[in-house]
């Protein structure tokens, strides 16, 4: 489930040549200026993996703090950070921390700083269906892979019309799994420490550094 935890990837590219997807288009390009334009962004989230025919359903909640590509992410027990040059991952259970380089596969995805870039890889999107969820008018756009994705059909990106921010993210898989990330408790432009995003070995010196 980890290697799942695509948090916030929002990602285009390819326009289609139909008014709905030019519709989708100004709508993405407006959500991504605006998060773009803070300082930096906090929220937690909701995490729910199903697969009906396997009557298995799986929720978890997380937390992220994001300036621009720096991030520090709480999910499973973990505690992810990136200062700017490198990963940490640190598993309280274990006592154990793993620095790695970021190009390599994060324990939770993709970078959530990600969010901050919402078109630039390998999707075609349309304008798909508006829905009321609990009172918020969320508009949902469809990523559609360009490239066959082994276990990805599609991606639905849901926009809160409201604010302009990402309401919901929903993966359909192509064995009949389904994740969805629901954002809560938005909070913009925040007081941080300026060592929010510095990871400190000194304040685990009892656990076992892998780099």
């Amino acid at each position: 489930m980890k290697k799942k935890i695509f948090l916030f990837i929002l990602l285009l590219s390819h326009p289609l040549l139909s008014q709905n997807t030019e519709a989708a288009r100004k709508l993405l390009d407006e959500v991504s200026g605006k998060i773009s334009s803070f300082k930096n962004m906090k929220f937690d989230f909701t995490y729910v993996l199903e697969n009906r025919p396997e009557n298995i359903r799986q929720e978890t909640n997380g937390s992220v703090t994001i300036s621009k590509d720096l991030y520090r992410i709480n999910f499973l027990g973990f505690e992810q950070l990136f200062d700017g040059k490198m990963t940490y991952t640190i598993v309280p259970e274990n006592e154990e921390i793993t620095i790695s380089d970021p190009e390599e596969e994060s324990e939770f995805g993709i970078n959530p700083s990600e969010i901050l870039t919402i078109y630039k890889k390998d999707y075609a999107y349309q304008w798909d269906i508006k829905q009321n969820v609990m009172g918020t008018p969320v508009q949902f756009i469809k990523l559609i892979p360009n490239e066959e994705k082994k276990e990805l059909k599609y991606l639905l990106l849901g926009i809160d019309m409201r604010t302009k921010l990402i309401y919901r993210l929903i993966e359909i898989g192509r064995y009949d799994t389904r994740t969805t990330l629901t954002l809560k408790n938005i909070k913009t432009n925040i007081n941080l420490r300026d060592d929010f995003f510095l990871f400190d070995k000194n304040k685990y010196p009892d656990y076992y550094i892998n780099n």
